[in-house]
């Protein structure tokens, strides 16, 4: 009878050992849930408020800024901007811009293909990650772009996320979106620039601290040549539809 009691109440000792292993890792599974809830209602009231509302800056301009002093940078509405440079600037960056959903499958394919030499994010990614993240390959960033990007997609127009490249994207060093980079290049306005003007500026992206519409080397003259013709092809095969008026 003794040894019976003995067993029960060593069992029960081991249940009560057990349960308490066991509440830590529910409770830091619990707060772990509610933490990743609370960061993706903070990046969707972002996502949300940023449709309507021009963003106040970016991780990389605070960064350039801090690095450099002061940047140049002026937001200017798309409808502000020649037409051609949106085009020009899909052309180089993600002529199959109008017909995905933020990622590129073939652009991902043939970046693999080439070890990583070349990019595969869309113009939507490039938004999600100068907007909402970080420069950088780290992972973190990267899974978090894949998760924001489909979301910006549906909740933002294209018209609204090529507004928003155009107006974030660096375009030289310290020199932030259309308005600056037009005024830097060429002293004229987004508005006023020619197809060649236009073609230059989206020569430069994605490497703008090592690339010149200025001065621009050969590379830079043949590949803006390149984006010319793709501008004009995507106008008129209706790759562009998607953000023109």
């Amino acid at each position: 009878m003794a040894k019976a009691v003995a067993k029960k109440k060593k069992a029960k000792s081991s249940k009560k050992t057990a349960a308490l292993k066991i509440q830590p890792l529910r409770w830091l599974r619990r707060w772990v849930l509610r933490g990743a809830l609370a960061v993706a209602a903070v990046f969707f009231a972002l996502i949300l408020l940023y449709s309507v509302v021009n963003p106040p800056i970016t991780h990389t301009i605070w960064a350039e800024q801090r690095r450099l002093g002061e940047v140049d940078r002026m937001w200017v509405p798309l409808k502000e901007m020649a037409p051609v440079l949106a085009r020009s600037v899909v052309a180089a960056e993600d002529a199959q811009f109008c017909r995905h959903w933020g990622f590129d499958a073939r652009a991902i394919q043939a970046a693999i293909e080439a070890g990583g030499s070349r990019g595969g994010s869309t113009i939507s990614q490039q938004v999600v990650k100068n907007v909402f993240l970080w420069q950088g390959r780290s992972w973190p960033r990267k899974v978090l772009e894949t998760l924001l990007t489909p979301v910006v997609e549906i909740v933002w127009s294209k018209r609204r996320i090529l507004e928003v490249y155009l107006n974030v994207a660096e375009m030289d060093e310290g020199v932030f979106g259309a308005e600056a980079a037009a005024r830097k290049y060429f002293g004229v306005g987004p508005d006023q620039l020619s197809a060649r003007q236009a073609a230059l500026i989206a020569a430069v992206l994605p490497n703008p601290k090592e690339r010149s519409a200025r001065k621009p080397s050969n590379f830079v003259q043949r590949r803006a040549r390149r984006i010319q013709d793709g501008a004009a092809t995507i106008r008129a095969d209706g790759r562009a539809d998607c953000f023109e008026d």
